[in-house]
């Protein structure tokens, strides 16, 4: 596992830095918020079809020993192999062991977070096996040498003059040139023979359909579609929450999941992969990575109801004028914070407090899972297991012992109004986080109890 470096707060400052770029980034995902609620508002039965799926996916984690038994069998009867992986270590050996029995160097793949959770990509570079990220934007990062900052748009945090540099840098398109049209016809060109030659492919997995065995993949280039047909070999990686019952509850989920993630009626392609052509294999890597613990968590087991839509991030205040890095994990956002501390807790304890938990995560979430409570309740764990900072703990305690007793809340209320009134440095100075951002506001005169102990009695008043 990469240890970050820093922590969220620490990165956040680094990105914001560069106050234009916060800008766009801002307004950038809010705009994609917007077409998310348009989309979303266009649906009568919107709520309806939120609330379906939540149960669906609640039935799934009740009985997903059943389900996977059921997907796996179902597989095998297809015609794929189907291996098992206990955690990132494992399905990074997996897939590397099914390349170099091909005898593979250099393969294609498809957008996929699990692999990005497993840092798949440096371990078979490590192994001598060179990888092309199809996806557009992540194939923009990949050769930025740079993670993906978002789980649907990987280069969001990207201006398009940085992307013709970098294309300019590694296609040998003009200098300068940064029309977008331009650009996508250069990674078309680009990643086309890398389609052609690939003896190999890896994809993700949207959806594993329990009662045929097969799998969803959607994208809106097509990349997954074209490394997979066109390859001998077809790897697809997935984790153990992405079983659904049957093939009738992609009605649910697909309707939900690109209105969400982009603000669109459907991505352009949803393909259904089941089995291998003739002379072709086809091979199911299925990862539990840290989900079993996760599962066993009662607080926290819906968290493994996503969905992967993105759509908690593009409405985070904190994530789109932090930036995706910020996060310092695979899935960044307001979901990457909850699932984040289940692999490692002392890496991660970091993460629940970047947020205001202002709720609005939770309410465009389309499995309803109830994200801003669960970053409380990791708040609250993290502080138990000793995995928050001294100065934080400290700082809740001494905020425990004045909130705890009216007394002592009076008495700092007076004492903070005094400071601020005969000493505003002691508060306005760079060593206040609130401050590096805000102009911290005047002093009231007097608190709203004394206040309200001045006014005449309102009891025998009718309202």
């Amino acid at each position: 596992m990469n240890r970050p470096t820093t922590d969220h707060a620490t990165l956040a400052d680094k990105f914001n830095e560069n106050e234009p770029r916060v800008n766009w980034h801002d307004e950038t995902l809010w705009w994609v918020r917007a077409k998310r609620d348009r989309q979303a508002w266009s649906i009568p039965e919107w709520e309806q079809l939120r609330e379906t799926a939540s149960q669906i996916k609640l039935n799934v984690l009740g009985n997903l020993h059943d389900y996977l038994t059921q997907f796996e069998q179902q597989a095998i009867q297809n015609g794929a192999v189907v291996h098992w992986a206990a955690d990132a270590a494992e399905h990074n050996r997996i897939v590397t062991e099914i390349l170099k029995k091909h005898d593979v160097k250099r393969m294609v793949k498809s957008k996929s977070m699990l692999t990005e959770e497993c840092h798949l990509n440096p371990h078979l570079q490590a192994n001598g096996i060179e990888v092309i990220d199809t996806d557009l934007g992540e194939r923009i990062v990949q050769l930025a040498e740079e993670p993906p900052s978002h789980i649907v748009l990987p280069c969001i945090h990207k201006k398009k003059e940085e992307i013709g540099e970098l294309f300019h840098e590694h296609l040998g398109t003009p200098a300068g040139n940064a029309d977008p049209q331009f650009l996508t016809a250069a990674a078309r060109q680009h990643l086309r023979k890398e389609f052609l030659q690939s003896k190999a492919a890896i994809t993700g997995v949207n959806f594993a359909v329990a009662e045929t065995g097969e799998m969803v993949v959607c994208t809106n280039e097509g990349n997954a579609d074209m490394g997979a047909h066109l390859a001998d070999v077809h790897i697809a990686c997935m984790g153990i929450e992405k079983i659904i019952p049957r093939r009738k509850h992609l009605g649910v989920f697909l309707r939900l999941l690109a209105r969400s993630a982009t603000g669109q009626p459907i991505t352009t392609y949803s393909s259904h992969f089941r089995q291998p052509a003739p002379g072709r294999e086809l091979h199911i890597v299925i990862v539990d990575n840290g989900r079993s613990r996760q599962l066993g968590r009662e607080d926290f087991r819906n968290s493994l109801k996503c969905i992967r839509c993105g759509a908690c991030m593009n409405t985070c205040p904190v994530y789109r004028r932090s930036g995706g890095h910020s996060y310092h994990t695979a899935v960044a956002g307001p979901i990457g914070s909850i699932l984040a501390p289940n692999l490692d807790m002392k890496d991660y304890a970091d993460l629940p407090f970047a947020s205001t938990l202002c709720g609005s995560c939770s309410n465009v979430c389309p499995v309803k899972i109830d994200i801003h409570q669960q970053l409380y309740k990791w708040r609250q764990v993290l502080v138990k297991e000793g995995h928050t900072s001294g100065m934080k703990t400290a700082g809740m305690k001494m905020m425990n012992a004045v909130l705890s007793k009216p007394g002592n809340y009076k008495r700092a209320g007076k004492m903070g109004r005094w400071v601020l009134r005969a000493f505003p440095g002691m508060v306005n100075n760079r060593f206040n986080p609130w401050f590096k951002q805000r102009e911290m506001p005047a002093p009231p005169a007097q608190s709203f109890s004394e206040w309200y102990a001045q006014q005449p009695s309102t009891k025998n008043k009718q309202p």
